[in-house]
């Protein structure tokens, strides 16, 4: 049966830092929805992953570049056609992870708690309409890591954090 194109979510330039949680003062009237995620291409040029959080399901496109400024994709895909992709065509490991949104300084954070075999990573992002643009970072906001491709969600499903944090410590 031939299917509708799916409807846009979003298609625009992110702008997008990274950093590592420092404590759980964040966790004060936090909500999370569950997510997993795969990835049909970990990139470069672009990283395609599908995405399942709550009972929606995405497929996004993202230039996969080491700046804090990219090219996102986002498209609405039906729920079983993601799963389908999730177990049969996805490389590596899946992200597993609860994603909190968490208000403060009149921007909303996303925090990722992750699972599996990224376990003990948690990390917050925040999404910016510049690179250069001013926010106030919260006590709970550890280093940044937007720059380092250690914590990008594609490396991990290559790389998880569970290996090279332990070789680290």
């Amino acid at each position: 049966m031939p299917r509708t194109c799916a409807s846009i979510v979003a298609m625009a330039t992110e702008v997008e830092r990274k950093f590592l949680v420092a404590n759980d003062l964040w966790r004060r009237g936090a909500r999370g929805v569950s997510c997993t995620q795969g990835y049909l291409a970990p990139g470069p040029p672009a990283a395609i992953r599908v995405r399942i959080m709550g009972d929606k399901a995405t497929l996004n496109i993202k230039s996969a570049t080491m700046d804090v400024t990219r090219d996102e994709f986002e498209y609405a895909i039906p729920l079983a056609d993601a799963r389908h992709i999730l177990e049969a065509l996805c490389t590596g490991h899946l992200i597993e992870k609860t994603r909190y949104r968490v208000d403060h300084g009149g921007f909303a954070w996303d925090v990722d708690v992750f699972g599996g075999v990224n376990e003990g990573l948690i990390v917050a992002e925040i999404e910016l309409e510049h690179a250069e643009q001013p926010f106030d970072r919260p006590s709970w906001l550890g280093s940044e890591v937007s720059d380092d491709p250690r914590y990008f969600n594609s490396n991990l499903t290559q790389h998880p954090y569970a290996v090279w944090a332990e070789r680290e410590a």
